[in-house]
């Protein structure tokens, strides 16, 4: 799934939750970072690159863009690095330990780590073996499941027919309460 699209349905997910449980704008926001956070961090040295090792704007387009087969090549450098860091981001298992330290230490950081679990349980369907298979076991292994490549017009055009019905429910309850 795209970064946009992870950010509206933790959105969505705080705005259905608001009504029964109180949350703050701070747990809101922290919710919507986490759920973006995987994509973001992996794109750092992507971002790095571009700034200083002489990739341009057109690369990071085309690496976002790309349909399965079709990325562009990268330094090997940053092409390990980004790898890693979605491998690190994506896994259940880093997740999951970070998790345990959050309920073990600042509990107050769980509802807000649902944001980044959000991600990883919806990326493992909507990517592609072909295209960032979501290592879920890393670091155990990093092989991915192969899903339905989110960036075909299908899956772009069903996820945000989604969307779209979700913020049409929140404006309908909104609207009746």
């Amino acid at each position: 799934m795209d970064t946009l699209a992870h950010g509206l349905w933790a959105a969505i997910g705080i705005a259905a939750m608001q009504p029964r449980f109180a949350i703050t704008r701070r747990q809101a926001v922290a919710t919507v970072a986490l759920a973006v956070a995987p994509d973001v961090l992996q794109w750092l040295p992507l971002l790095g690159w571009a700034a200083v090792g002489g990739g341009h704007l057109t690369d990071l387009t085309t690496f976002g863009l790309a349909l399965p087969g079709q990325e562009p090549g990268l330094p090997p450098l940053v092409a390990l690095l980004t790898h890693h860091l979605h491998c690190i981001m994506h896994s259940a298992v880093v997740a999951g330990v970070v998790t345990a330290l959050a309920w073990r230490f600042r509990r107050a950081m769980l509802l807000p780590l649902l944001g980044w679990w959000s991600h990883i349980v919806v990326d493992v369907p909507t990517h592609s073996a072909d295209y960032y298979a979501v290592p879920v076991l890393y670091p155990f292994t990093q092989r991915g499941f192969d899903g339905w490549a989110w960036n075909t017009p299908a899956a772009l055009a069903l996820n945000y027919t989604a969307i779209a019905a979700a913020l049409a429910w929140l404006a309908w309850r909104h609207r009746r309460t």
